[in-house]
């Protein structure tokens, strides 16, 4: 089967150092298999989003050689791929409107199962959740991360659309990830606990798909711990310097680097850490600090 790898922004502001990291060890680990690398734009909050982020993420990629292969899917324009799989999962009984407030569910984790049998206050805007399996254990051999076994009673059942009628990320990406042929999935350690859903929902929608593989990269963090993001202002990054950003994700990956590459053309360092891309260097940890990073390139 052909590796097919992707990357999934959410346009909520242009691209930061964490997600170029995360960003290069996907495109690497396409790239060193022969496989495709996709890239989706997961814009199903417009609240959240900021006009023209979707272009400059993508002009980003393309200034610092992140090519990606076919058209860009946008998860906006998904809305009916995700009702048909509602609808299968509705005929399946694995899936009931929610009533719930946040409120009200404030301090239970999991979810308690309030609504499953049927929605406690029908009059209000319901939201829809998956139904699973509390006496299943989503398992998986993780890339970077080892053997996961994550028991779903203790995740309980996730909104897969929600009460202001928007797309949820769990059923969306699901959905996507099947359509798109998707094979390899290699993000952020972040997203770890949302995988026994997905695996779940890849189950019931397709129970005959062979399961993914994932790996799970540690985020990087700012001087506080949080980690980079645009709610925590993380700053853009510039492209004049492509090589320099490279070089320090590819210290971040632990990938086998010379400190002369960092003032190398970008294509020619990309080149020659795909031949050397080696996935189980990266640290099977949670975190990596940025100011760590940024020291080790600090002097020659």
């Amino acid at each position: 089967m052909q590796y097919v790898g992707r990357f999934a922004p959410t346009p909520s502001g242009p691209l930061h150092f964490g997600s170029l990291v995360t960003a290069l060890a996907s495109w690497l680990d396409a790239r060193s298999h022969q496989g495709q690398w996709l890239v989706r734009m997961e814009d199903l909050d417009p609240p959240r989003e900021m006009p023209g982020a979707s272009d400059r993420i993508l002009q980003t990629l393309e200034d610092l050689g992140l090519t990606w292969d076919g058209p860009v899917v946008y998860q906006s324009q998904r809305s009916e791929a995700y009702s048909s799989a509602l609808e299968t999962l509705q005929n399946q009984g694995q899936a009931f409107p929610c009533s719930c407030t946040r409120k009200e569910l404030a301090g239970l984790t999991p979810y308690p199962g309030y609504c499953r049998q049927a929605p406690r206050h029908p009059e209000r805007p319901l939201a829809w959740r998956f139904a699973v399996n509390p006496e299943l254990t989503a398992e998986w051999l993780d890339g970077v991360q080892g053997l996961q076994s994550w028991p779903l009673s203790q995740l309980g059942d996730v909104v897969i659309k929600r009460k202001d009628g928007f797309w949820a990320y769990q059923l969306a990406v699901t959905v996507d990830d099947l359509e798109q042929g998707v094979t390899q999935v290699v993000r952020g350690i972040d997203l770890l606990d949302s995988t026994p859903w997905q695996i779940n929902l890849l189950n019931c929608l397709q129970p005959d798909t062979r399961p993914f593989h994932y790996s799970h990269l540690p985020v990087i963090v700012n001087a506080s711990g949080q980690k980079l993001s645009k709610q925590n202002l993380a700053p853009a990054i510039e492209t004049r310097n492509a090589s320099e950003l490279l070089y320090r994700a590819l210290l971040a990956l632990n990938q086998p680097v010379l400190k002369d590459w960092r003032k190398e053309n970008p294509h020619d360092l990309l080149n020659w850490a795909v031949s050397h891309w080696q996935l189980n260097r990266v640290p099977r940890v949670a975190h990596l600090k940025e100011e760590s990073i940024q020291a080790c390139t600090s002097t020659d």
